[in-house]
């Protein structure tokens, strides 16, 4: 007789068991039953001191610029003022001007380290290299640039910026004038609509 009472009595304590569990659920805040989805979500997004973090590294170049105290007019573009300490350390070691420096690479590379014209010139100042495309061009006694540095190394903005304000500087003292220095510097088949062009660029942004 035990048994047939126990097991009516287990049967019906599983059924509480169960309504008491359904009518939680229906009597629990929407929020609760949401938990879990709301937790991945967390996850998968960044926090918000991750987002301040964020937004402190992206303070525009303009504001870096003035920290920086660059001589350079505040009027040449973000592309070019992020490389105001290199140009101004260059312009102190050849006496090349600063602001002259900034104008080739405005013109030049429109300050990406990294540019490649179809003559293969390459970086900041678009020096041509010894390798690459420019190794093609064969003067008198041989290939016209087998002096220069190679592609890596102008792909280096530092080391570009160096080599350019250089030549410039050299070409400078030995013609005695900005003007034929650019000539000598720029494209040969730009003659001197290029020099023309960079002094133009000097002017603009004094």
């Amino acid at each position: 007789m035990r048994r047939i009472v126990v097991i009516p009595a287990v049967f019906a304590g599983c059924l509480v068991v169960i309504w008491i569990g359904t009518v939680a659920a229906a009597e629990m805040p929407p929020q609760a039953l949401l938990a879990p989805t709301l937790t991945a979500s967390a996850v998968q997004h960044p926090s918000s001191s991750t987002t301040e973090h964020e937004s402190q590294q992206s303070q525009s170049l303009e504001e870096q610029f003035m920290a920086q105290d660059c001589s350079l007019p505040a009027s040449y573009p973000n592309a070019i003022l992020q490389w105001c300490p290199t140009i101004e350390a260059n312009a102190r070691k050849t006496g090349f001007p600063a602001d002259l420096i900034a104008a080739v690479v405005l013109q030049e590379s429109s300050g990406d380290p990294l540019a490649y014209s179809s003559s293969g010139a390459v970086g900041l100042m678009q020096v041509m290299p010894q390798d690459g495309l420019a190794a093609e061009f064969v003067c008198i006694n041989g290939p016209c640039f087998a002096s220069r540095p190679t592609i890596v190394e102008l792909e280096d903005p530092e080391f570009n910026l160096a080599y350019g304000s250089q030549m410039l500087a050299d070409l400078y003292a030995k013609y005695g004038s900005y003007r034929e220095a650019l000539f000598r510097y720029g494209p040969m088949d730009m003659g001197y609509a290029y020099a023309d062009l960079v002094l133009s660029i000097w002017e603009s942004y004094r």
